[in-house]
């Protein structure tokens, strides 16, 4: 643990809303450094939020160009026992993600409820917020809640994108058409190669990182930077060999069923609504819509999400009218699932531990950096 005692480790809890806080509000693409005012707050949120916003907004322009909101009128429950698939598969998944999760995190001692409320709180707000803050708040503000310390909660973090980046990859390559262009396949093995070398470095060698490590940092300059640095880099290595070979490979299974589950959420859809497309379409497209978070864009990846699942389906026979229409309402649906489903988590919790105080009340307290 990188702190002695859980007491100290609970002051990350604010401390990691100072330091995210400060690095957002200080720092802007210029390069030039700002000291926040409450005067300026106001700008510096708006200059942080509008390139994503435009980068969306383009590709919804680019995806829906051409069409009309009749087509979107358009569209039909045509079987509607398909209802059912959509619902139970977003459940099964979703739940799957948290077990996966947990199990990263028994070394903790971590009971599954604790470990699913943060992850539904994370996901939730990454869909409403920019730059991935669900994932800083789960490795940073949860660190109490879980009992580990933030660099251990990253270390599972990172693994568990590598693992969906690699299954999601291989699904891609699988199942991608012939229409998508060059530079799209030429991604996604680039994708793929990454985390395939990052999970064997990851389950395989993490155990013997430790002393090439140290010898590394025993050549720098020793100061508090470097020495904080060190800590938590070991903690990190530390983590993955409490996994172990087999558990990694058990999270490798997992981590293909909690897909085979999120395609048959895009299948069940579009049996719902009697999309016309072929056996690869649906595969084809909730891989390539979740490599499209990898695309800067506002939170949710709204836009390029619609554009991914237009292009799937397109290049598997599918009329490009209704694969957009799909997209857009495939997309709410996860967003509104996801979302809806982790902000009622969050606020559950903070009723039952009688957190009444405004969040914004709560920043304006937080000290001005980590222990």
């Amino acid at each position: 643990m990188l702190c002695s005692d859980l007491g100290r480790l609970r002051r990350y809890n604010k401390a990691a809303y100072a330091y995210i806080i400060r690095v957002l509000c200080r720092y802007l693409p210029s390069g030039l450094y700002y000291r926040m005012s409450t005067q300026q707050r106001g700008g510096r949120n708006l200059i942080k939020v509008v390139p994503g916003l435009l980068v969306s907004a383009f590709f919804l322009w680019y995806t829906f160009k051409g069409i009309s909101f009749s087509h979107i009128r358009a569209l039909r429950m045509v079987q509607p026992a398909w209802v059912l698939g959509v619902l139970g598969f977003t459940l099964v998944g979703y739940t799957l993600r948290c077990v996966r999760w947990a199990q990263m995190m028994r070394f903790t001692g971590a009971r599954f409820a604790v470990c699913a409320r943060v992850l539904m709180t994370s996901l939730a707000a990454n869909n409403i917020l920019p730059l991935r803050i669900g994932d800083v708040m789960r490795i940073f503000t949860y660190a109490p809640d879980l009992g580990a310390s933030p660099s251990s909660i990253l270390s599972t973090v990172i693994l568990e994108k590598l693992l969906d980046v690699f299954v999601v990859g291989l699904i891609f390559i699988a199942t991608m058409g012939r229409d998508l262009p060059a530079k799209i396949r030429q991604g996604a093995d680039i994708a793929v190669l990454i985390s395939v070398v990052g999970l064997l470095v990851f389950m395989f060698v993490a155990a013997h990182l430790e002393a090439p490590l140290r010898r590394i940092f025993a050549k720098l300059p020793s100061n508090k930077l470097v020495q904080k640095l060190e800590h938590w880099l070991l903690l990190a290595v530390d983590t993955l060999r409490q996994q172990g070979i087999v558990g990694n490979l058990l999270l490798l299974l997992q981590s293909f069923i909690i897909w085979f589950c999120e395609g048959m959420i895009f299948l069940s859809a579009i049996h719902l609504v009697g999309l016309g497309t072929d056996a690869l379409g649906p595969w084809e497209a909730v891989s390539f819509a979740n490599l499209s978070y990898m695309l800067p864009s506002s939170p949710g990846a709204i836009g390029t999400f619609e554009w991914a699942v237009k292009s799937a389906l397109t290049s598997h026979g599918a009329p490009q009218a209704q694969a957009a229409v799909f997209g857009l309402a495939i997309h709410a649906w996860m967003l509104v699932s996801i979302t809806g489903a982790g902000g009622l988590i969050f606020f559950i919790h903070r009723f039952r531990i009688h957190n009444h105080k405004p969040l914004l009340d709560e920043i304006e307290s937080l000290p001005n950096e980590l222990p």
